[in-house]
């Protein structure tokens, strides 16, 4: 499976796990209370410093954000029509600077790493009997592993259609991935079960 991880030395590789989450943390919420476009935009221009800054070249960081950022152009089309421009705006550039901000995280953060913080986050709900910290953990490290490989999957099934003449359509493609997507992750359940992995 590919990884979101890049390596490198900059700033962000070089801080710990935990102030990263937290950072992202604290600022998406922050940014919820912010309605200045320009201080959305200046935030935007921030993170989107930091991410394109981080050693990928800028089509393969476009590359992994293009999904997402179509999603976010669409749910603004939508705003422009339900609320107004300033408002559709302002929630644009603030789920771009988020957006920007937690792709900054997930490539300078290691899965283990990854897994080993929140795991050790969660440990006192556990005491509270509320969770299991390991299973947590483990869960949110499945989903960033996912994510590449399910992206690289789209990539391959739109390269057969291609490959065949037909036109790529994704709402023909959507059946496909969510078949073979959900094929691996019941053999990853089973692996995990077998290995008595997750906790009791």
């Amino acid at each position: 499976m590919k990884s979101l991880y890049v390596d490198g030395h900059s700033l962000m590789h070089r801080l710990p796990v935990r102030p990263k989450l937290s950072a992202l943390l604290l600022t998406s919420l922050g940014l919820f209370f912010v309605h200045q476009p320009l201080v959305l935009a200046l935030s935007a221009a921030l993170t989107g410093f930091v991410y394109f800054t981080l050693g990928l070249g800028f089509r393969e960081a476009l590359g992994r954000l293009t999904p997402v950022l179509f999603t976010i152009a669409v749910l603004g089309l939508f705003n422009l029509v339900l609320l107004s421009p300033q408002e559709a705006l302002v929630s644009v550039l603030r789920l771009v600077a988020i957006l920007f901000l937690a792709a900054s995280v997930t490539a300078t953060v290691k899965i283990a790493d990854f897994i080993d913080t929140l795991t050790r986050i969660f440990v006192p709900l556990e005491r509270l009997g509320l969770l299991k910290a390991a299973d947590v953990g483990l869960a949110f490290g499945l989903v960033l592993r996912f994510v590449p490989e399910i992206a690289a999957r789209y990539e391959s099934l739109k390269e057969a259609h291609l490959a065949r003449g037909l036109t790529v359509k994704p709402h023909k493609m959507i059946g496909p991935l969510i078949i073979s997507t959900l094929k691996d992750a019941d053999a990853i359940a089973e692996a995990i079960d077998a290995r008595g992995i997750r906790g009791q």
